[in-house]
């Protein structure tokens, strides 16, 4: 089994990796949606919650919940589903803001790779504008404040010690293209201690 992880500040495309990958066969681990159903539990805001877990808990409690759900999957005593799902070669985790999550993921998947999203700042609020997700930023202010509260968790260094990078401004038939050229690669090949491998779209 592989894991790939997904990283990207908000608005930036991680939801597009996410659907090429959906249509490839491959599950998806959204981490936002940890947050969320905390946030939901709690009826505190998607923000607030995601600070509060982690002082209450430590960096790492998104992550570790991430890889209970992927193992889950491989438990004999789960469901039908689960044992269709453990038949997947490749999982992947959308949604990794800090290198204590990488750390996770590596210590509990071999050959665990990233592949980091990037826009501007102008087009990524653009598309939250657009998405009207309840925890979207609809004010530039609300934008700026979200931005510095991924930052905070370190999401910088991920995105800058990505496996592998994708610019995330050209037409989005490119873009598909690019992350399936990834996946499918990845796929593929199984192959241990392979350097860095950066792809870009333009």
């Amino acid at each position: 089994m592989k894991v790939i992880g997904v990283t990207g500040l908000p608005g930036s495309g991680k939801g597009v990796v996410s659907r090429v990958a959906k249509k490839l066969g491959i599950p998806i681990i959204c981490m936002g949606d940890v947050i969320r159903d905390e946030a939901k539990r709690r009826g505190e805001k998607t923000g607030d919650v995601a600070v509060e877990l982690r002082k209450e808990y430590g960096e790492f409690v998104v992550a570790e919940r991430c890889v209970e759900t992927i193992n889950k999957y491989f438990n004999p005593k789960d469901s039908y589903k689960n044992k269709i799902m453990a038949k997947s070669k490749i999982f992947m985790i959308e949604g990794i803001r800090s290198q204590y999550e990488v750390e996770i993921f590596k210590k509990n998947f071999k050959n665990f790779k990233v592949i980091a999203v990037h826009s501007t700042p102008k087009t990524r609020f653009k598309r939250l504008k657009r998405r009207k997700r309840p925890d979207d930023s609809k004010e530039k202010s609300e934008f700026l404040l979200r931005d510095k509260r991924e930052l905070s968790f370190g999401i910088g260094n991920v995105i800058a010690t990505a496996d592998y990078m994708i610019i995330n401004e050209g037409p989005i038939k490119k873009i598909k293209g690019i992350v399936r050229s990834i996946l499918e690669n990845e796929m593929q090949n199984d192959s241990k201690g392979k350097g860095k491998s950066n792809r870009r779209s333009g």
